[in-house]
C-alpha cells in the first residue's frame, strides 16, 4: 500500500466564456422579422385604391415586375420615385429589354381622371411591354360590391 499525498480534487471552475448561442438565435429571428416586414414598409406612396371584388394574383416567381403608380395629383411614381413621362418611358424600355416577360403592375389612385391611366398603359405598350396587372384592394362584401355599381 502506497500512501500518497491526498489531493482534493477541483471541482468544476466557473465558465467565463460568453456564450452566443442565445444571441445568434434572438438576431436570426429579428432578421427575419426584418426581411419580412421591409417590402411592406418600402413602399410609403399613399394611394386610395379602387376596390373590387376579384381573387389576389401572384406574379410569376422569377418574372420582373415593374412598379408603377398614380397619385391623387396624377403624378407617376415608378417604384416609388417620381418620374415624367420621357423618364418613364426610357425606363419601362430597359425593363422590357432585360426581361421580356416582365410584368407591369399599375397602382392608380381612385381619384385618378381614365385618360391618364390610358397614357401610362400606352407608355408601357410602347416600351414593349405587354403583360399590365391593376392593383386595387380587395372589397368588404359582395353587397358592397353590388351597391357601389348602382
Amino acid at each position: 500500500m502506497t500512501f500518497g499525498r491526498l489531493e482534493k480534487p477541483q471541482g468544476h471552475r466557473p465558465m467565463s466564456d460568453i456564450n452566443v448561442t442565445p444571441l445568434v438565435d434572438v438576431m436570426l429571428v429579428l432578421l427575419v422579422i426584418f426581411i419580412i416586414a421591409a417590402p411592406v414598409l418600402a413602399s410609403r406612396l399613399q394611394l386610395d385604391l379602387p376596390s373590387a371584388d376579384a381573387p389576389l394574383a401572384v406574379a410569376e416567381p422569377g418574372a420582373a415586375v415593374v412598379s408603377v403608380a398614380l397619385d391623387a395629383a396624377g403624378v407617376i411614381h415608378l417604384d416609388d420615385v417620381p418620374v415624367d413621362a420621357g423618364q418613364l418611358r426610357q425606363r419601362l424600355a430597359e425593363a422590357a429589354a432585360g426581361s421580356p416577360e416582365a410584368e407591369l403592375q399599375l397602382r392608380a389612385d381612385a381619384s385618378v381622371p381614365y385618360g391618364r391611366v390610358v397614357q401610362v398603359i400606352g407608355l408601357a405598350q410602347a416600351a414593349g411591354l405587354s403583360r399590365i396587372g391593376f392593383v386595387s384592394e380587395p372589397q368588404e362584401t359582395p353587397a358592397a360590391a353590388a351597391d357601389s355599381l348602382r
